[in-house]
């Protein structure tokens, strides 16, 4: 449900926002077609008084893929970039392409670009006015790619069909030469300097070769066999086996000087035959065999033949000399294990030494090394920059030789048989748009700034009182007075019969004797308000007496359709004439008036002193109802003085018109001088409004029941 009243809401607002913009341009229709009219008559003789011109199109395609030195994709690529298609675009519409056009082709005497140098009045060097002209020629051309293809659309305009067309082929024709001329003459010089700088490099390298290959013979450097091959000296090469050498003949030392003490320990303790050498060494396992075969012989002698027998003393010598050898043996092993030793650090003292000799060689022989090293850089790098160049120079070299350009006229410009500009249609048709928007724009801002009430909301949310009724503004030429007499039953007079039943009230209440009608400002249908007001009191059957008090203005004499009297209000205030001499009938029966015969300009108090109150007293018992048509509110002070003496006021508000501070600054003044303001007419409203609120008897519904105005 809450949606839904949002969507009813939002309809309503868009109704009234085209409703006002309905009667905007309903009531300002002729201002808005005066405007859109000067301004598409002006804008169809500009464009009719436009030269026409002509564009042909010459298509270049670039093929950098013909290139070949763009020998892979990547370099292919490069060339494509965005960046490198606008630096064609750019050699296209080079000044020095420019300049040769124009020389080959005659353009510094062609009236279409001579007319655009000869404006520029800096021009005092020959040189200065061929730029000026290129420049002028080249204001002419355009070059776009197209799509994102790699073609490139060369557009000349001009006012010759011919001229345009042949200028676009020799804009595409002049690039493509200018390109191939200058690279091909470019490759050239640049071969030219790498073959001299090949040359010098060349040079240099064999020097920088010759020098490393000398200072390595004379330090003894050489290179070593193995796959990842180092350069070193001799002593470098020397030093690794040595110290090899080395580690391995201190160990043995160790190992036997580990032996020795070991074997020393075990005779301190328990003798020769303790020692394991002694004890695994098979010479003396053999002679401890014989020995134990001798002792069981001894055993079976001696308990045999006895102690003295010489068979015994013989096994016991025998037994001796075993036990002899085997000490003899056993120290020999342990003596050899001495010498072992003693021969084992020997040979690694003598490695020791010879390996300190060869790393003070070596300390001495590392700054060849490096030097070395350095011989070999240099002529590394000369021989790379060598190769680099030799390269480049090839590429270049291939450059200079290329037949095949890489860029080609695709698509020759023709002449065109129409022109291209200006698009006579087109430019009408917006035109018409802007003079549309012209006109329609004028009407608003005049909306804007008119700063009066639009409708009957406005007047009531901003004055605070209620519309008496809603007076129709009338065709030209009408007198909206006459409209009472002539048409009673228009819209018009039936505005005006509303007003009196809301001024008048309902039945049974009292209704105002005295109703005065006032507005802000002049010309807001204040004098016309009244007669019609008075005519329709009297019309429906009342005595009405109606006095014009705008003495300034004295207008109602033009209005009615009576004979101006000999006397008026001015001559009866001054007790110049009598009342009755005054009054005289009006131009409907009931009616009767009390007019000013001219205008009348005074400093005096002429409605104060009482007179007016007095007169007024006088003619309250003779009337039923009298109507005051009292001069404007702002600027005058008579308004607000007689104000207070009637009975009841209406305030007459222009639609569209009056300014909202005026009307509000009136009706302050009305309230706090004392006087009855019962309501506003709101005259002059356009009869097609429908922002009048709530009277919709304006609308085509209601047309059977109004005489046409």
């Amino acid at each position: 449900m809450e949606v839904r009243h949002e969507a009813d809401e939002y309809e309503a607002r868009l109704a009234d926002v085209i409703s006002v913009v309905r009667d905007t341009v309903r009531r300002r229709w002729k201002i808005m077609a005066a405007v859109t009219a000067a301004i598409f008559i002006l804008g169809v003789a500009a464009v009719s008084f436009m030269t026409p011109k002509y564009t042909s199109t010459a298509k270049v395609r670039l093929d950098p893929s013909r290139n070949p030195l763009a020998n892979n994709a990547q370099a292919t690529r490069a060339e494509l970039t965005p960046e490198a298609i606008e630096t064609e675009v750019t050699a296209i519409r080079s000044l020095d392409l420019a300049r040769s056009i124009v020389r080959a082709y005659g353009l510094s005497t062609d009236p279409e670009f001579v007319e655009e140098v000869n404006n520029n009045a800096n021009l005092g060097s020959t040189e200065a006015r061929e730029n000026a002209l290129a420049a002028a020629v080249l204001s002419h051309l355009n070059v776009d790619r197209e799509k994102l293809t790699y073609v490139l659309n060369v557009r000349f305009t001009s006012t010759d069909s011919l001229k345009a067309a042949k200028l676009a082929n020799a804009f595409a024709d002049g690039y493509i030469e200018s390109r191939t001329t200058n690279k091909v003459g470019t490759a050239e010089r640049q071969s030219e300097w790498f073959q001299q700088r090949l040359d010098e490099l060349g040079k240099q390298a064999s020097e920088a070769e010759a020098r490393a290959a000398d200072y390595r013979a004379r330090a003894g450097i050489v290179e070593s066999s193995v796959a990842n091959s180092t350069v070193g000296t001799i002593n470098d090469q020397q030093v690794a086996p040595l110290a090899s050498s080395l580690a391995t003949a201190e160990s043995d030392a160790a190992a036997a000087r580990a032996r020795l003490a070991a074997a020393r320990s075990q005779v301190s303790r328990g003798g020769l035959d303790a020692v394991s050498e002694v004890l695994g060494s098979p010479v003396i396992a053999d002679l401890r065999r014989q020995r134990a075969e001798v002792v069981r012989s001894r055993g079976e002698v001696e308990a045999r033949y006895g102690d003295r027998h010489p068979e015994s003393i013989r096994v016991r010598d025998q037994l001796m000399a075993l036990d002899s050898q085997i000490d003899a043996e056993a120290r020999r092993v342990v003596g050899s294990l001495q010498a072992a030793a003693s021969a084992a650090e020997a040979r690694a003292d003598s490695l020791r030494q010879s390996l300190n000799s060869l790393e003070r060689e070596r300390e001495t022989s590392a700054r060849d090394s490096v030097t070395a090293a350095s011989l070999e850089r240099e002529a590394a790098a000369k021989r790379a920059l060598y190769d680099k160049m030799s390269q480049m120079s090839l590429e270049s070299a291939q450059a200079a030789r290329l037949s095949i350009a890489q860029a080609e006229v695709v698509d020759r410009a023709e002449p065109q048989p129409r022109p291209t500009s200006p698009n006579k249609p087109l430019l009408y048709a917006l035109s018409l748009l802007v003079a549309l928007a012209a006109g329609a724009g004028t009407i608003a801002v005049m909306e804007m700034t008119s700063g009066g009430f639009r409708s009957v909301e406005d007047v009531q949310d901003q004055l605070g009182i209620p519309v008496l009724a809603v007076v129709p503004k009338v065709g030209k030429g009408q007198n909206p007075a006459d409209l009472m007499l002539e048409r009673p039953t228009s819209m018009f007079a039936e505005s005006y019969r509303i007003a009196r039943a809301a001024v008048l009230g309902v039945k049974g209440t009292r209704s105002p004797k005295v109703i005065a009608i006032t507005s802000s400002l002049p010309a807001e249908g204040k004098t016309t308000s009244a007669v019609a007001f008075a005519r329709t009191l009297a019309t429906a059957g009342a005595k009405t007496l109606l006095i014009e008090c705008d003495i300034r203005r004295a207008a109602v004499r033009q209005i009615v359709r009576t004979p101006v009297p000999a006397v008026g209000l001015v001559e009866v205030l001054h007790g110049e004439a009598g009342v009755d001499e005054a009054i005289h009938p009006g131009d409907v029966p009931n009616l009767d008036q009390l007019l000013v015969l001219s205008p009348y300009f005074s400093a005096e108090n002429l409605f104060g002193e009482g007179r007016m109150e007095q007169l007024l007293g006088g003619l309250r018992e003779r009337y039923e109802h009298i109507v005051l048509d009292l001069p404007p509110l702002m600027g005058l002070a008579d308004g607000r003085f007689l104000a207070v003496l009637a009975d009841a006021t209406t305030l007459v508000i222009k639609w569209n018109s009056t300014p909202v501070s005026a009307a509000i600054s009136s009706l302050n003044w009305l309230r706090s001088d004392g006087s009855n303001p019962v309501g506003a007419l709101y005259t002059q409203v356009d009869p097609s409004a429908q922002a009048v609120g709530g009277l919709y008897y304006y609308s085509k519904q209601y047309s059977d029941y109004y005489q046409a105005n």
